[in-house]
């Protein structure tokens, strides 16, 4: 499981990279973009079961995005944990939604994620290509046990 944290993380700053470089090569195909950005969640508590669940410091909520103007190729977002909190996080009953709002911040659409009553270490959740009607930002949005707990966004200008 963590090795598949680790993988995730790797993979999607190879990505990065990779997009980066086939930016500098001075190539007259159509400028694409791709962003990675992590927001600590902070320690936290929950039920579950009448169980109590505590998520240390140490868990990161990742928010991969890649396209081409207001197209987007490729976008999941997950969490990541480091140290102790890898070993000993479980997330229950979570959701991740993909939010979407125009250069005014006004919100035009919610993708909301089936809640997943299982408990996990790394949840994850990829969201289909598609072509945003104007630019803005796009929004990765944790829940756990229907609280929000962490937002993590990317601005998708020209």
């Amino acid at each position: 499981m963590r090795l598949r944290q680790s993988v995730r993380g790797l993979a999607a700053a190879v990505g990065a990279l990779s997009l980066a470089f086939a930016g500098t090569m001075g190539t007259a195909a159509p400028a694409h973009a791709s962003a990675t950005g992590s927001t600590a969640l902070g320690t936290f508590t929950y039920e579950v079961r009448g169980a109590t669940v505590k998520v240390p410091v140490g868990c990161f909520l990742t928010h991969s995005i890649s396209g081409s103007g207001k197209k987007i190729e490729r976008q999941l977002a997950g969490v990541d944990c480091i140290g102790v909190a890898a070993t000993f996080s479980r997330f229950c009953n979570w959701r991740i939604d993909f939010t979407y709002a125009d250069t005014d911040n006004r919100t035009y659409r919610t993708s909301r994620g089936a809640t997943r009553t299982e408990c996990e270490g790394a949840p994850l959740r990829r969201a289909a290509p598609q072509k945003l009607p104007q630019y803005g930002k796009a929004c990765a949005r944790l829940f756990v046990n229907g609280k929000s707990r962490a937002t993590q966004c990317h601005y998708i200008t020209r």
